[in-house]
């Protein structure tokens, strides 16, 4: 038996009708055929799927921005700088967490190492690049890599500690204006 519409339910469903075709209206304003990423995490296999699916929507043709902050910024550090930071306590956070993609750990089954090796067999096997590979290409196809201004200052990175090609660092209010501006943004 289905329960009567009382007048709560009916002002409801006019609200939510309202709100969708609200939407409807709105849906592609200002949008551009754009992605921005936030990458925030520096793990091998978060940075590897972020840079595949930025060169992938930049060989589509879409504008692409993926703006790298907080544990996210180490894999833009430059091979060869093992240690970054001002003072002791964010020089410990820079060996806890190894600069460049060379060194990046996988979030699970690291296994002392070898578990980024394997999965880096395994990608060649398949012929997927490798994420050293996919960030030189993203830089190549003019994907915006990005890197977050207020956790450099926060970390001590300075700019000669990442890798060449970047774009300006920027803060989260400007990566706001970044992602409102694209069509699909990812926090990745």
């Amino acid at each position: 038996m289905k329960a009567e519409a009382g007048p709560e339910t009916s002002e409801l469903t006019r609200l939510i009708e309202a709100a969708l075709d609200e939407r409807e209206r709105r849906q592609g304003l200002n949008k551009k055929n754009k992605i921005t990423m936030v990458v925030w995490d520096g793990h091998l296999d978060r940075v590897w799927p972020a840079l595949i699916l930025g060169t992938t929507a930049a060989a589509s043709g879409m504008e692409v921005s993926i703006f790298f902050t907080f544990w996210g910024l180490f894999p833009l550090v430059k091979d060869e700088k093992r240690l970054t930071g001002k003072e002791w306590m964010t020089k410990a956070l820079s060996v806890l967490n190894p600069g460049s993609l060379k060194r990046a750990r996988l979030s699970r089954y690291h296994f002392a190492g070898a578990g980024p090796w394997m999965l880096s067999k395994v990608a060649e096997q398949y012929k997927t690049p490798h994420p050293t590979e996919l960030l030189e290409l993203a830089r190549d196809m003019g994907v915006r890599l990005i890197p977050c201004q207020m956790t450099m200052d926060l970390m001590g990175v300075r700019r000669e500690d990442l890798i060449d090609g970047l774009a300006e660092p920027i803060g989260a209010a400007t990566a706001l204006l970044e992602m409102k501006e694209s069509a699909i943004q990812l926090f990745i």
